[in-house]
């Protein structure tokens, strides 16, 4: 069994963005990822999502390194001082590897 070393990419933030969001993955050749609605506290406060537009999401996708530095790296230049949002990069092994 082979296995291909990718990069797990995990966005949290307001709900707002996820069309921007979406359209900027899928701008950089993203093809493939999750989006799921999710509560929490951080350092803007606490986000029960108990309306619309106090919603959070967590936005994944698998992708090569290179690819996951470059959204980490536009994603600090366009949302980060102005937007709640925090993304990180995880080391993950995939199969098939061709699909990432």
């Amino acid at each position: 069994m082979t296995l291909a070393h990718r990069k797990l990419v995990t966005i949290i933030t307001e709900s707002a963005l996820e069309s921007m969001l979406v359209k900027d993955l899928e701008n950089f050749g993203v093809t493939g990822y999750t989006i799921t609605n999710v509560r929490g506290e951080g350092a803007r406060g606490k986000r029960k999502g108990d309306w619309d537009q106090n919603r959070t999401i967590c936005l994944i996708t698998i992708c090569r390194s290179d690819l996951a530095h470059v959204i980490l790296d536009h994603l600090a230049a366009v949302y980060f001082e102005d937007y709640a949002i925090v993304a990180y990069l995880s080391d993950v092994e995939v199969h098939r590897g061709n699909k990432f």
